[in-house]
């Protein structure tokens, strides 16, 4: 008995390294600070390999956390404050969207041209989205990166701006960034307009320039938006970030269905 106890020993260190190896996940943290003509944030989104976490400031200047797990297809709203979480699933933003068709298709023709450009205007829904077209602008430079600059246009208007650098120069691919890429596809329907740019991460293979965004701008309802890259680093996560607070309240998310707290 007294020589198996170290190795016993051994193996109980093993497993409990394998395990809190298991709990983790490798991925990469962006740090990010938008600017309004309201004032600047500072946010950061932790990206894994199937799940991402961002913050989210309100108005009031609270906080929430946006969770999105690809492989279950759920997006998870934490609301710190209210010790409250909302569930929002891929089956929950499809039946919305269908919904938002429903009515409008219901809404009288002249009606509908004015709903359908606020709803373009904030990114959503039923309108069918205008192509961006992106045109290369020289180079621009932020507080870390000389990047490409691209001028974005739609229906012949300049609409937004956008600078990208190589991902190579950050240590990084675009596979870093395929859970971005699914979280974007999540809301296709809901929000066409926005889909590409959720989180200010925007698809880098499909928007016709090349590279990484480390800074874009747009301009909606005379209130231009800046969003700028401050720092990219690899940080492996531990899964406690990406679930939800024990003793946390689950709400039903307005416009979901259900009835409050459950």
């Amino acid at each position: 008995g007294g020589l198996l106890k170290p190795f016993a020993l051994k193996c109980t260190i093993l497993l409990l390294t394998f395990s809190a190896a298991a709990s983790a996940e490798d991925g990469v943290l962006v740090v990010l600070k938008t600017s309004t003509g309201t004032g600047q944030r500072t946010s950061q989104v932790q990206i894994g390999k199937s799940r991402l976490r961002a913050e989210m400031a309100e108005g009031s200047g609270s906080q929430r956390a946006l969770i999105f797990d690809a492989a279950r297809q759920v997006m998870l709203i934490v609301n710190p404050e209210r010790k409250s979480y909302n569930e929002i699933t891929k089956a929950d933003i499809d039946r919305l969207a269908t919904q938002m068709q429903d009515m409008m298709a219901k809404v009288p023709p002249e009606m509908r041209a004015k709903v359908e450009a606020m709803m373009k205007g904030g990114g959503m829904g039923a309108a069918t989205p205008a192509k961006t077209e992106y045109r290369k602008a020289g180079t621009d430079k932020t507080a870390k990166w000389t990047c490409d600059k691209y001028e974005g246009y739609q229906n012949g208007q300049k609409s937004s701006e956008i600078c990208t650098v190589d991902p190579g120069m950050l240590g990084l691919s675009p596979a870093d960034f395929a859970v971005a890429q699914q979280f974007a596809e999540f809301f296709e329907k809901l929000m066409p307009q926005s889909a590409g740019q959720i989180l200010g991460l925007t698809q880098m293979q499909t928007q016709g320039f090349s590279g990484f965004p480390v800074k874009s701008s747009s301009t909606s309802g005379g209130q231009t938006t800046t969003n700028e890259v401050t720092d990219v680093t690899r940080q492996t996560f531990e899964d406690s970030l990406f679930a939800v607070p024990a003793g946390f309240q689950k709400e039903s998310f307005p416009g979901m269905g259900g009835r409050g707290r459950q």
